[in-house]
């Protein structure tokens, strides 16, 4: 089994294009999604959370996100302390869900994924990417959002260009019949590269 990293800035459509894969049988590990379970579920993480940034962490026993989004996203010190608790606890998880799979390849989608050097946890790499133009109208439509705040979010972000230099293999998603096909072939190319690991 080998393990593909996916990655995309907001609005690109790696989301979609691991749903596309799922359809295929793949199993996909969404990290966002599983680091938000981790900091609710993992003991060890939470006592790691309250100790780096106080009891106020939690309220009532549930993750005060935020509480913490407000201490960490505007101090890039506070924002690397907690990506160093929790980037390994995720990674640790993805290592042990990955194991329990039977797909001849397992995906970790994560929209940070070079930018927190998680490359080194995957055998290969695919970018999503799509123009800038597209990516704003699609994550303001679907986190109705105001439009230059996705810009801003987007400007933060690793640049498509750089995303594309840096991965194995990249897909540009403009229309979902198009990334449906790209898909498809990605799928064969992953599937080829699993037979020969």
């Amino acid at each position: 089994m080998i393990k593909v990293g996916i990655t995309g800035g907001i609005g690109s459509g790696k989301s979609t294009l691991c749903r596309l894969l799922e359809e295929f049988g793949v199993a996909v590990y969404y990290s966002d999604d599983w680091a938000k379970e981790l900091m609710h579920a993992d003991q060890a993480l939470r006592e790691a959370l309250v100790a780096e940034f106080g009891e106020e962490v939690y309220c009532d026993g549930v993750l005060n996100r935020a509480w913490l989004s407000e201490r960490v996203f505007r101090n890039p010190e506070r924002l690397a302390a907690l990506n160093r608790l929790v980037h390994p606890a995720v990674m640790a998880d993805f290592e042990r869900w990955a194991e329990g799979q039977i797909s001849p390849y397992v995906v970790l989608e994560s929209a940070i994924l070079f930018s927190a050097n998680l490359e080194t946890y995957v055998d290969c790499t695919v970018a999503v990417l799509a123009p800038v133009s597209l990516r704003v109208e699609r994550a303001s439509q679907r986190d109705g959002a105001d439009k230059e705040a996705v810009t801003r979010r987007i400007e933060a972000q690793m640049s498509d260009d750089e995303l594309a230099r840096r991965a194995d293999y990249s897909l540009v998603n403009i229309r979902l019949e198009e990334l449906r096909e790209e898909a498809e072939s990605l799928h064969k190319r992953l599937l080829h590269a699993a037979s020969k690991a």
